[in-house]
């Protein structure tokens, strides 16, 4: 656990590194999804938004220092106050933009978990926290909307949240769905192969072929395309337990290339997380379960 742990820190230490070096390049895309609902991308985190009457509600804020530029690209699609911004789960580059965000008055709301754990980062001020938590479900009734706000357990860590707009078929899955690449699986934080695949088949539930998904990360997608993510996640899952049980150590497991290798063709180890690193992951997962 102790390696898995300085790997973790190796990943978070290198990927703000090159956030940092990169964040004067950055520019804010919006894409429309309906009259109501858009999708942000920048550095970080997708943030969803939804705007009208009520004013403007926000889901995830990515990084401190992209807040002035975040901030420009709303102002385009609404000149309203940001009423609500909720969060999908405790880390950096989705809640780093809180503490900026509330001080303009706006609400943070995210899972019961989250707030303990950023009221445990010494690095992050009161204002980061939400306030108002849950700890399974809410309904968010804002710009003519029903928001299903729901909970699923130790996914990517223990405090995911999901976002359903009802209405309008938009769904927020945070870092529950990672479009097109590895997912990172916060094991420190209370994520788990089997919790992440339960969110997915939970979440699969609650929409239909006409959603438009917001994937933590990667470009807009769909259920056809998250349904592609469940079956690599069961894949790797069945590969990874097949050699745990036949007496595999860890070492020969990371090193085994065969067990990832139809999704580094389809270039899913393009990103944050490497095909190596995926294979840890999922065996230092699936040995604690």
């Amino acid at each position: 656990m102790k390696s898995f742990q300085i790997l973790c820190f190796s990943i978070f230490f290198s990927f703000s590194f090159s956030i940092f070096s990169q964040s004067k390049e950055i520019t804010i895309k919006t894409t429309k999804l309906t009259e109501n609902v858009y999708m942000l991308e920048g550095q970080g985190g997708n943030i969803g938004v939804s705007v009208g009457d009520d004013g403007v509600l926000m889901i995830d804020s990515q990084f401190g220092r992209l807040t002035p530029k975040i901030l420009d690209a709303i102002k385009q699609l609404s000149d309203k106050d940001i009423t609500f911004l909720g969060n999908t789960h405790h880390h950096g580059d989705h809640t780093g933009g809180n503490a900026n965000i509330s001080k303009l008055g706006t609400h943070i709301l995210a899972h019961d978990n989250v707030y303990k754990r950023i009221k445990a980062n010494e690095r992050q001020s009161e204002d980061y926290l939400p306030v108002i938590t849950f700890n399974d479900k809410m309904n968010i009734h804002f710009n003519g909307d029903t928001i299903l706000v729901f909970h699923v357990e130790n996914a990517h860590t223990n405090g995911d949240a999901l976002y359903y707009f009802t209405e309008s078929n938009v769904l927020h899955t945070g870092d529950t769905y990672f479009n097109g690449r590895y997912p990172y699986i916060d094991l420190i934080s209370g994520g788990s192969v089997e919790g992440y695949i339960n969110a997915i088949k939970r979440t699969l539930i609650v929409i239909d072929d006409d959603t438009k998904i917001i994937p933590g990360h990667g470009v807009l997608s769909n259920k056809k395309e998250y349904l592609a993510f469940l079956d690599m996640m069961e894949n790797l899952r069945q590969n990874v337990q097949t050699e745990i049980s036949s007496g595999k150590t860890e070492e020969e497991i990371i090193a085994n290339e065969s067990l990832t290798k139809t999704y580094d063709d389809l270039d899913y180890d393009c990103c944050f997380i490497s095909s190596e690193r995926i294979r840890k992951i999922f065996y230092t997962s699936l040995k604690q379960e």
